[in-house]
């Protein structure tokens, strides 16, 4: 791959909320789909499709309804169920973004906010 083409790569993040209330699903999926974009660079129509997972405590809302909320209207969008490991985290949204990028692998720079950022304290803010 040389240099400045585009290709499809993918960007992680992760957030939670305190508690399983609707609105805040809207808000912190928002806050992290928001935060994905902007410290990639990702314009609306660089993205391919989005997964969303949401651990087994999170039932008030589909986190997919916050990216419907912001606008992307046109993104194919995915929402399923983390699989329940005893221990791991709680309250729990985990996002998946297929996109296209200039930007090499190595300089992707995906995003774990709130109580999620103990999921990956390998990774530079």
């Amino acid at each position: 791959m040389r240099e400045g083409e585009w290709r499809l790569v993918a960007v992680r993040g992760a957030t939670t909320v305190e508690e399983d209330k609707a609105a805040q699903v809207r808000e912190r999926t928002a806050e992290l789909l928001e935060e994905m974009m902007q410290r990639n660079d990702i314009r609306e129509d660089s993205l391919i499709s989005i997964i969303f997972t949401a651990t087994t405590d999170l039932v008030s809302e589909f986190p997919a309804a916050a990216a419907r909320g912001m606008g992307l209207a046109q993104i194919p969008l995915l929402c399923s169920q983390e699989i329940p490991v005893t221990g791991s985290i709680e309250r729990c949204i985990r996002v998946l973004m297929h996109v296209y990028s200039i930007k090499p692998r190595k300089d992707i720079r995906h995003a774990y906010l709130h109580a999620a950022r103990q999921l990956r304290t390998d990774l530079l803010e």
